[in-house]
Formats: C-alpha cells, sequence, structure tokens
C-alpha cells in the first residue's frame, strides 16, 4: 500500500509557508543530496540549443521569481510527515550558477505514528500468557460486527466507495449496519447488499439510542456526520475503535479561517473530534498535508477512490451542449491541457517550461485560421485563483516565442473541469515520483482524453504505453515532440489516439479498486481488537476477485436519474450552519485542553473566593442569635413562606418517589458509565440508577461553572440531573480508583450497595438490570414488572433467583454451548483456569483442583448480563460470596495485568478483564447453593424454574457454598483485617464491611464505656452543683411593731 511507504520524518511548522520563507541549513553546499531529476540537467547529454533555451529562461526570469514566487508548499505539522524541499540561501547561489531546482522528491506522507503504534501492539498481542502458562484460544462463533455511520443516505462518489468497500469486506466474514442521519436513495443500495439500515437523529440526543458496544468498530463517513461523535466522546463509547473517514477539503480551508478569526474554540472543538478518532483515513496524500492543523499521530491514507470517475460523469452529464464554445474555443481548434503534480513545489514552473519548449516545434503542425491565428492552444491548468502563476507562465510562454493568446493558465480550484472536458489532450507535466497515481490525470482518462505522462513508476503501474495512454521517458523531454504528433493528424486527434482515450476512460473508471479494498481490510485488521469468541476475518487474498476489479456502479444504475448533489457545496453549506449555530451560544463551547493551566487558576480563585464566602455566612449565623432580629410584617412572613415551598417542590417530589419505592416489596437497580448510558436507563419508581463514573472535582467544577456544551454537558458526579442515582464511589471508596472501578464493572455496584445496605435500600427484595439489556430489548416490560411484584409478594417460589436475560439466546452463544464452554468462548479459553486457581486460593487449597462445580446441562439455560432478582438477605449472602472470590482472583492476576495490561482472559489488553467471567458467577453461586433459578419472559411475564432440585441431585457443592462455611470464612478475613492490619495489598478489606465477633464484643465495650462516661459525668455535675458556693443574703425585712401598724390605721381613717 502506498501509504506505507518509509521516508524521511518531518518537524512541525507552518501550513502554509510562502516562497519567500528561508529554510535552515541541513547541509552544506557540498554534501547536499541533489535530487534526479537535477542530476539529469547537469550530467546528461542534452541538445545544445535546448540547453540554452532553457538556461536564458531561468536568467531572465530569476529576478521575477524572487519577486513572484509562484505558489507554496503545503505541508504536514505532523512528524508523521515529509518536509518539502525549500529553498536556502546557499540553493539560491547554486540556481544562480547551475539553474537548478529543487522539485519535490522529500514531499511524503508517512504515518509513522500510526505504523509505530500498530507494530508495538502486534509484538503485544500474542497468544502465549508467561506468568500463567497459559494459551489463549479463539473459538470464532460470530463474525467481526462494524457499524457504518453517515451523514445521509443521498447518491454520491462516498457511498459508491464504503458499498464497494463493505461488499467485498463481507466476502471476507465481516458483518456490518449503516446508521445514517437523514434517509435517501442509497438506502435501498445498502438493503440491496444485505446490510440494514437504521436512520437516527443526531441533533436529538435523546434519540440517539444505540448500544455502540454490541460492534467490534465504528466506521464514521465525513465530517457532516459530527452530530453523532456526542455518543463517542462519552462513556461507555469512549474506547471504542473509531476509523473517520474524510474526503472533503472543505474544514482544511475552513479551519484557516478560524484562525485568523481567532476562533480558537472552535477549531479546538474540532481537534477533540480528531483527537476522538483512532484512525482518521483520507483518499489520497495532498488531504492529510492540509489537514495538519489538526494531525494528532492518527492520519492515514488508502488510495483509491470513484470521486474522479463519479465527477467526471457529472460534467459530462450537465454540459452536453457544446461547453467548448462557450469556453472561447472554436470547433477546429486543438486544445492541449497541461496539468501537474497536486503539490506546488518550486520546480513545477521549470518543468511546465520544459513541456512547452517540447510542443513549440509541434505549433508548425497546426493550421491557421482566418486571422492567421494557430487552432493550437494549450491552458496550463496550475496553481490556485490567489497565486501570481499565471502572470509568470504567461511571461514564459512569449520568452519561448509563442504567438500571444496560445499559452492561458488556468486555476485548479475555479474551472478544471471544465477544461479537461474540451480538451483534447492532456499532458502530465511534472516529473515527481508521487505516492499514488494523480487524481488530475485519473480524472483526465474519465473525460476520455488521450494522456501524455512521464514513465514515472507510479504511472507505469496503471498506464501502458500506446494501450491506456502515451508515456515518455523523463529522461529525454524531447521525445514528447513525437509522441504529440504521433496523438495528432492534420489538426486532429488520429484514430488511435480516441480509441487509447477510449480504453484509457474504462481503466480510469476502475482504477485502484484493489487498494481501496486491500487497504481497508489491513486497516481492520490493525485497528479492531476482537473478542475471543469473534472468528477473525479471512485473508484478503481469498477475497473474490470480481470484488476486487470494479465499483459497484451497476448498483447505482437506477439512481442516475437522481437530482446531482455538489458535495463541496453541501459540506460548505453544513459549516456555515454549525458555525452559525456555535456563534448564537457562545457559552456553549467545551474546554480546551490548552486552557489547562488558566482555568485551574479560575478555579482556584473561585474556590477561595466560596470558602471566604462560606466562613463568612458562617460568622453571620453565630451573630445572628446575638443580635435583635426584626421579625416583620405578616405579609412578609407569608412571602419568604411561599418563596420556600417553590423552592422545595423538586424536594418534595423525590421524598413523594422515595416513598413510593420504600413501599414496594423489590427494587431494581441500573448501574452504568457515563452519560452515554442515560437514553438506556428508566425513570420509574421500581428502578434506581446508581453512577460508576465519578468526575475528579476540578473537571466538575470547571464544567459546572465555565464552559459546557451540547453533548458534553456533565451533571454532579456524572449523576442524571433530576434523577436519585445512587453515587457508587461514595459508598465504596474502592470504585475511586479507575483501575478497580473498570476491572469490576457493574460488580462494583453489588459491593457499593451491599456496603452498609440498610442506609440506602429498605426493600426486601433486590434486582439488578444492566443498561444493555434495555439497549438490546431484553429488560422487563410492565406485564414482566407486575408479574414479578405479584410472585414475590405470594411469595410463589421462596427463596429464588429470578432472572430475564438467558444465555441461550444471547448472541455470542449462537451455538448454543454449555455453560463452561460458553464463559471459555467468552474468556480466551481460561474461563475454567482461572475459575479453578481463584476457588483454590478462596478456600486454601494447596493441592491441584482438577474438578470445578458442576454445571450440567439438564435443558435448562443460565443467566447473562446481570439483570436478576433476589430477597436481600441473599443477595448479601452473594456479595459475600463474591468478595472472597474477586479477592482471589485479584491476588492471582493483579501483577501480570496491572503492570502490562495483558489478561489471560483476554486476547488484547483489557481494562475489563474479569467483567466476562464474573458475568456468570451468579448462576455458580445460585446453582450450589441450593436456590431456586426461574426465568422471567421479559415480554410476557411467563415464569419458568430451571435446573429443579430433583435433577441437582449430587450435583450441588452444598458444603462449599453454604451460609455456614462462607460466613466462617468471612469473619476469618474481618478478624485479620481488624486485628493484624496486614500490609500486603489486600482488596478484601476495601470491598465492603468488616465484622466478625470481636467487633461486636468490642462495639459491646465500646457502648458500656459510653454509658459508664455518661453516667460520671452526671455525677460530677451533681457534686459540682452540690459544692457550689452560695451567695450570702444582702438584706433581710424586718416586721414592724403593732403599736406602729395601729398607729397608722388611725391615721387612715381621720384623714
Amino acid at each position: 500500500m502506498g501509504s506505507l511507504e518509509t521516508g524521511i520524518p518531518l518537524k512541525r511548522d507552518n501550513l502554509f509557508r510562502s516562497f519567500s520563507s528561508v529554510r535552515t541549513e541541513r547541509h552544506p553546499f557540498s554534501q547536499r543530496p541533489r535530487s534526479r531529476f537535477s542530476r539529469f540537467l547537469l550530467f546528461k547529454k542534452l541538445d545544445y540549443l535546448q540547453w540554452i533555451c532553457t538556461v536564458a529562461v531561468f536568467l531572465f526570469f530569476v529576478v521575477l521569481f524572487q519577486m513572484f514566487l509562484p505558489g507554496s508548499v503545503e505541508k504536514s505539522g505532523s512528524s508523521s510527515l515529509q518536509d518539502n524541499v525549500e529553498v536556502s540561501s546557499e540553493d539560491f547561489k547554486f540556481l544562480k550558477e547551475m539553474g537548478v531546482l529543487d522539485f519535490g522528491e522529500d514531499i511524503r506522507f508517512e504515518p509513522s505514528k500510526l505504523l509505530d503504534k500498530f507494530q508495538r501492539e502486534a509484538r503485544e498481542a500474542i497468544l502465549y500468557s508467561p506468568a500463567f502458562n497459559r494459551t489463549k484460544q479463539r473459538f470464532s462463533y460470530r463474525k467481526p460486527q462494524l457499524a457504518m455511520v453517515f451523514a445521509d443516505l443521498l447518491v454520491d462518489s462516498q457511498k459508491l466507495l464504503m458499498v464497494t468497500v463493505a461488499a467485498a469486506l463481507q466476502e471476507i466474514g465481516y458483518q456490518f449496519q449503516v446508521y445514517s442521519l437523514e434517509d435517501g436513495p442509497v438506502h435501498d443500495v445498502w438493503r440491496t447488499v444485505g446490510i440494514p439500515v437504521t436512520v437516527i437523529q443526531a441533533f436529538d440526543k435523546t434519540g440517539i439510542v444505540v448500544d455502540w458496544l454490541n460492534y467490534d468498530g465504528i466506521l464514521v463517513n465525513s465530517f457532516e456526520a459530527r452530530g453523532v461523535f456526542s455518543c463517542f466522546v462519552q462513556e461507555p463509547f469512549k474506547s471504542l475503535p473509531l476509523i473517520w473517514i474524510i474526503h472533503e477539503r472543505s474544514l482544511a480551508t475552513r479551519s484557516r479561517k478560524y484562525i485568523s478569526s481567532g476562533h480558537i474554540d472552535l477549531l479546538n472543538d474540532w481537534k477533540r473530534i480528531f483527537n476522538r478518532s483512532s484512525v482518521v483515513v483520507f483518499p489520497n496524500y495532498i488531504l492529510p498535508m492540509i489537514y495538519s492543523t489538526f494531525d494528532v499521530g492518527n492520519f492515514f491514507v488508502i488510495p483509491g477512490t470513484p470521486a474522479e470517475a463519479w465527477e467526471a460523469d457529472t460534467v459530462m452529464a450537465l454540459h452536453k451542449d457544446n461547453l467548448r464554445v462557450k469556453m472561447g474555443y472554436e470547433l477546429e481548434d486543438a486544445v492541449i491541457a497541461i496539468v501537474g503534480s497536486q503539490f506546488m513545489y518550486r520546480g513545477l514552473w521549470l518543468e511546465h517550461a520544459i513541456i512547452l519548449q517540447a510542443l513549440l516545434p509541434v505549433l508548425s503542425d497546426f493550421p491557421l485560421d482566418n486571422n492567421s491565428n494557430s487552432n493550437l492552444k494549450i491552458v496550463v491548468l496550475s496553481g490556485d485563483s490567489t497565486s501570481n502563476y499565471g502572470v509568470v507562465f504567461e511571461e514564459i510562454a512569449i520568452n519561448l516565442t509563442y504567438p500571444s493568446g496560445i499559452v492561458k493558465h488556468k486555476a485548479l480550484d475555479v474551472n478544471a473541469d471544465n477544461v479537461l472536458s474540451v480538451a483534447d489532450l492532456v499532458i502530465y507535466g511534472s516529473f515527481l515520483e508521487e505516492q499514488s497515481f494523480p487524481d488530475i490525470l485519473m480524472k483526465a482518462m474519465c473525460f476520455e482524453k488521450p494522456i501524455i505522462a512521464p514513465d514515472l513508476s507510479m504511472i507505469r503501474k496503471y498506464v501502458d504505453d500506446r494501450v491506456n495512454g502515451y508515456l515518455f521517458p523523463k529522461e529525454n523531454p524531447k521525445f514528447l515532440t513525437q509522441v504529440i504528433r504521433q496523438v495528432f493528424s492534420n489538426g486532429k486527434l488520429s484514430p488511435l489516439a480516441r480509441n487509447i482515450a477510449s480504453i484509457g476512460r474504462s481503466t480510469a473508471r476502475n482504477l485502484m479498486v484493489s487498494e481501496a479494498v486491500e487497504g481497508y481490510a489491513s486497516l481492520l485488521v490493525n485497528v479492531l481488537k476482537l473478542p475471543s469468541e469473534v472468528a477473525p476475518p479471512k485473508d484478503v487474498a481469498e477475497m473474490p476477485l470480481k470484488f476486487k476489479e470494479k465499483w459497484q456502479w451497476h448498483l447505482f444504475e437506477a439512481l442516475s436519474n437522481s437530482t446531482y448533489i455538489n458535495c463541496t457545496l453541501r459540506s460548505y453549506t453544513f459549516l456555515e450552519k454549525f458555525e452559525q449555530q456555535w456563534n448564537n451560544a457562545p457559552k456553549d463551547r467545551p474546554l480546551s485542553a490548552d486552557d489547562g493551566p488558566f482555568l485551574y487558576s479560575i478555579w482556584e480563585e473561585e474556590k477561595n473566593i466560596e470558602i471566604a464566602n462560606a466562613r463568612k455566612r458562617k460568622e453571620e449565623e453565630e451573630l445572628k442569635d446575638r443580635s435583635d432580629q426584626s421579625h416583620g410584617t405578616w405579609e412578609e412572613v407569608y412571602r419568604s413562606a411561599k418563596k420556600a415551598d417553590r423552592s422545595k417542590q423538586e424536594l418534595h417530589e423525590r421524598d413523594e418517589g422515595e416513598l413510593e419505592r420504600t413501599g414496594q416489596p423489590l427494587s431494581i437497580y441500573e448501574p452504568y458509565f457515563g452519560e452515554g448510558t442515560w437514553p438506556f436507563l428508566h425513570l420509574s419508581s421500581l428502578y434506581h440508577g446508581i453512577g460508576l463514573l465519578k468526575l475528579d472535582e476540578m473537571s466538575y467544577y470547571i464544567q459546572s461553572h465555565m464552559y459546557t456544551w451540547t453533548g458534553y454537558l456533565q451533571s454532579t458526579k456524572g449523576r442524571r440531573p433530576g434523577a436519585e442515582d445512587i453515587d457508587a464511589s461514595a459508598r465504596l471508596p474502592l470504585l475511586d480508583n479507575p483501575y478497580y472501578r473498570d476491572i469490576l464493572g457493574e460488580y462494583g455496584a453489588f459491593f457499593a450497595i451491599a456496603n452498609r445496605i440498610d442506609r440506602v435500600h429498605k426493600n426486601a427484595w433486590i434486582g439488578f438490570q444492566s443498561w444493555r439489556a434495555t439497549a438490546r430489548k431484553a429488560s422487563l416490560s410492565g406485564i414482566a414488572e407486575n408479574a414479578l411484584l405479584n410472585a414475590i409478594e405470594t411469595q410463589r417460589h421462596g427463596d429464588t433467583l429470578y432472572f430475564w436475560v438467558r444465555m441461550d439466546l444471547d448472541p455470542r452463544n449462537s451455538l448454543q454451548l454449555d455453560f463452561w464452554s460458553f464463559c471459555d468462548a467468552i474468556n480466551a479459553g481460561n474461563c475454567k483456569f482461572a475459575f479453578a486457581e481463584a476457588l483454590k486460593r478462596m478456600y486454601g487449597i494447596k493441592h491441584d483442583l482438577d474438578s470445578l462445580p458442576p454445571m450440567p446441562v439438564d435443558g435448562g439455560t443460565w443467566s447473562v448480563m446481570q439483570s436478576w432478582a433476589l430477597p436481600t438477605r441473599s443477595f448479601l449472602e452473594f456479595v459475600m460470596f463474591s468478595r472472597m472470590f474477586v479477592d482471589a482472583l485479584d491476588a492471582h492476576m493483579y501483577d501480570e495485568h496491572h503492570s502490562s495490561g495483558q489478561c489471560c482472559l483476554s486476547f488484547s489488553k483489557d481494562k475489563q478483564c474479569y467483567s466476562r467471567l464474573l458475568e456468570l458467577l451468579i448462576n455458580v453461586w445460585a446453582y450450589h447453593s441450593a436456590r431456586r433459578m426461574v426465568y422471567v419472559n421479559p415480554d410476557t411475564g411467563v415464569m419458568q424454574e430451571h435446573h429443579k432440585f430433583k435433577s441437582r441431585r449430587g450435583q450441588m457443592w452444598i458444603r462449599w457454598f453454604s451460609y455456614a462455611t462462607l460466613k466462617s470464612m468471612d469473619e476469618d478475613l474481618a478478624e485479620e483485617a481488624d486485628s493484624e492490619h496486614p500490609t500486603r495489598r489486600w482488596l478484601w478489606p476495601s470491598t465492603g464491611e468488616i465484622f466478625w465477633s470481636g467487633v461486636y464484643e468490642r462495639e459491646r465495650k465500646l457502648r458500656h464505656r459510653q454509658k459508664e462516661d455518661r453516667k460520671q459525668r452526671s455525677k460530677d455535675k451533681i457534686d459540682r452543683i452540690r459544692r457550689r458556693t452560695h451567695q450570702k443574703v444582702i438584706g433581710k425585712y424586718v416586721k414592724p411593731p403593732p403599736e406602729m401598724k395601729n398607729s397608722n390605721t388611725s391615721t387612715a381613717g381621720l384623714n
């Protein structure tokens, strides 16, 4: 594949640098390597007059080129791109002395970072686990699943490309599902090739209800499908392999506008999307260079696209009238178009000048019109409308003695298609060895024009001389004159040239189909990390040849009458709408990683302000009781009370929901990771969400108080707004550790709920339901919920495990395997080994354990996807068993998995190493602890008991799984953790509560001591009161004598 060729690594630099800039010196002149074309000009034996003419032309314009040097080399800002050759001061001295220019041979794209990553992962993906001496096995029970996402299903060349690729990849074992944000005519094409289509709504966030984890990889086509990226930037879909295919140039052009206008936030938002993609794929080597602003080392090129043939067919269909007359050419004119490389390197002008010089002798072969003007017209198609290439080249034509009006320059970005469509002959005038077949040469062939090109290796690969085109040796440009005289006869195209042009069109319409198909097949092998139950795809060599020879044109023939879609105009329209939405909501912007230090300083400042305000409020509250308070009027009191009621309205609603949940016999918890799972969660009182993903304090504060964005808005600690979700990490600090949060998965929710369960769960029964069961439409319906509640209230089955997602209907178990075979299939063949090792550690068995707890095939099925219900007491017993099992499993696998990321239960690095084994653990415990196992049909609510007790006789390991055994083991571990405080790394104490008989005795003594302390404090208080010094009486009332009293009475009577 062309994109895998080696080259010289590049340094980062500005995207479009003018030629007036001077490159830092890399080699002294004496050691500077010269290009092959330069050596050819210097040392090959050329015609003397030709050499004199070339040197004269150069000397005449050397000063002019200093002022008006055309074009600028487009280069990548990534280390994976080769640095183009720029002219240094020594180069100019060399040019002045010898007349030599650089010819762009260093312009190459090399995805070095991505290739290094592929090679590194290939070395790590070994089938042998040295720590456990275990060989991993692949069982190949299902095909790799891929999702393809489109912005629409309108008819264009991108759909033709992806239909061809998908149809070919199906032949080697892939399965596809197409998602589109809008419907369109191509819907029927996908169904014709056997690929189902689903239309989703991109901008209604709650409408994208797709479980992307069902797919092994995602292929997103066009940046117009960015609406769906709101899912892929959130958990739990952030780690999915995602390939983004970009064919348009408009975003790269627009990015320069963002930089110049200061819209850095908008630019950073697009960078976020590029950074999320595992690989960004381009169809040619110019696109990754002009998109270098967004390059993070994940750019890749897969050459091959029907875009040029599609555009040629469209132009010919739209301009069936005489376009030649509209462009100012006569019917008798012979129009020769000179085209060149898509890269504007500095030697391109000299190459075109040499082509013009080779055409000069042919001028006399063409007749003159009535005005004595030659019928030969030459159009140089190069550069863009903003460059000065045309002015320079017309001066070159004049100095080569071309009559005025014969040589004209046209810009590529204005009317390239029209020029190619009216041309009689197209000459490729570039000598640069490119990495893929030139697009403009392919389009010329699709216009059914004879082409003449130098015999470069990439051109010789697809063009046979005098079969589908003409070739001339690049070391001998004067041979071009002979070829042109063979193409034209008496001023008209010869019959041979017309026949060659017809064959060339057939070749170009299906050029590089095999490269595209094989390129995508090779890329998928490197990007996808397939689970052990997935069959690896066949080798691309086993693909039928018919899928690699032609694009699927026949599938689009019925759509040929569809309205023409201008893809370029459509992409610019999309960007304008997106920018308008962005400008209308200036605060709804995502955070840039570059703004980290600035935001951190703001966060620190705001945090200090909040602390100061909190301290001030506390002081005011303390002073509140010490000062006189004005109670106000009754109207003010009434308004304050109503305001308080309104502010607590939501709280009252939550209280009602909590009361309703408390009155039910069952509460079902739905563990979830991140905002991507919210559409799959229930909101009824029967269900209760429990979030496992916790945002760090700074990230939460910034996203809550600074900028937010639709699609990235996070609620408090990742919880749903307005829902009473439980924060698992707040109940179990172990889940603050990302390693254990990922590796335990939904078991982290089990441990969090069981930890001091009476504080959060007050129901007699407890249930769990995976959000993925809802995505698979296997969750309980309203009828099934009522049936389950009725069975629990009537105690129909007693102590029972109710489950509603069954193993025999799991897509991973298409072959209807038994329990242990299925467990091995989804765990790289090492489920039984890991289970046996965990049981040995858990029970302290020293000798080898050859047998496992039997899970017989008796016509019943088992539970998967953690969707079941149990009595709360039985749930606590199950958690007690699970804590010890997980601790033993962690002790066995932690060292290797934590250090290298490798896990014997997976073929690749897997953060959820234990999750697939733990998914089935509930079945082993329920079967061997003598619990009934009843399946509840999630649609109808019909119940059926599986693995009845009669069939279990002689099969159950009751002594190993009894409550007494597990409780004794649990107390031994608790005593060790509580008394000895071991310093070794030990998971079990962090998974829940620690209780043993010593804890109760210690708590009893503590309560008794606290009671005695209270009694002693009371006695001390009484003693202090008794011993308190009493103040003596200051004065005493003296009763007056009787005679004084009588005297006072008589006096009163006289008065």
